[in-house]
């Protein structure tokens, strides 16, 4: 398979590794990116392809809690702009409070259930297009539900480009929630705890490790522990239980919650428009294609 140069680019963006290191990788990878990706990992030239889920939208998310009851949700605009809109953001408050008191099972539901007499949630949504003047999309939301043993954690960072609700069980410490909430949105962990990490996943990273360390020159009698080591600290950067907590190093995230008594259930973050690829436009040849005309 031939190497693009748009290929070289975009392994770059996710590695941060050279142009000529990229293109052996997708040599030696027959163009296969997410192996060219271990092959620059196993070199020890790339740590980890920390940047496979850009930023490439505009909005807003919002974090709301309701008693026993909160949702997190993220409402996708053209442009950042329009994110900043008082209409925009009244329509954001008004999907969140609908989402707590209908509790839709998922986005198809919520689209269809009735906002207002008469209204939709699509035709609510529709409204504010023709209002503001921009395409608005609810992209994705969860409700989580506790008990009043239990304890919600919301924030909102940089005025909801991120926007992460956590669970604690077992403590009804609000503040400790809301200061987990703050750590997720800092170190953005994949899961709770490493029960979470599937075996596949791990086996995977325990070859990478593997590889990477004998391409290191280290002795095979010595390879297998370095190597559950390195698995280790794998999972503290993965794993929010393992990980120090962000206003305390001293202590881990999990001994911090079970110093207020309680556990973390769960956690939800959003980053607006991760994973979704945004148009790339080229002004130079837009003005002078409008210069021709």
């Amino acid at each position: 398979m031939a190497v693009t140069a748009q290929m070289v680019k975009e392994l770059r963006e996710k590695t941060g590794a050279g142009m000529m290191d990229c293109k052996k990788a997708l040599t030696e990878t027959n163009g296969d990116m997410d192996k060219a990706i271990d092959f620059l990992r196993e070199k020890g030239i790339a740590k980890a392809a920390k940047k496979a889920d850009r930023i490439a939208a505009e909005g807003s998310t919002v974090a709301k809690v309701e008693g026993n009851e909160a949702v997190v949700l993220e409402v996708n605009s053209e442009t950042d702009f329009v994110a900043k809109n008082e209409g925009f953001k009244e329509l954001t408050e008004g999907l969140a409070s609908h989402l707590l008191a209908k509790k839709p099972a998922n986005l198809e539901e919520a689209l269809a259930q009735e906002i207002e007499a008469g209204v939709t949630v699509e035709e609510y949504i529709n409204a504010a297009i023709a209002k503001i003047g921009e395409k608005i999309s609810l992209r994705r939301f969860t409700i989580l539900t506790k008990t009043d043993n239990d304890a919600f954690g919301a924030y909102l960072h940089m005025g909801g480009r991120i926007g992460v609700l956590t669970l604690l069980e077992g403590t009804a410490d609000a503040e400790a929630a809301k200061d987990v909430a703050m750590h997720v949105a800092a170190v953005n962990p994949k899961y709770v705890s490493r029960d979470e990490v599937s075996q596949e996943e791990a086996d995977h990273e325990r070859e990478i490790l593997t590889q990477q360390a004998l391409n290191e020159g280290k002795p095979e009698n010595i390879v297998a522990k370095m190597v559950e080591g390195r698995l280790s600290k794998y999972f503290e950067d993965i794993c929010l239980n393992d990980q120090s907590f962000v206003k305390n190093p001293d202590l881990k995230v999990k001994q911090f919650v079970e110093s207020k008594g309680g556990i973390v259930k769960t956690f939800i973050r959003y980053e607006v428009g991760e994973g979704i690829e945004k148009r790339q436009d080229n002004f130079a040849e837009e003005v002078m294609n409008q210069v021709k005309k």
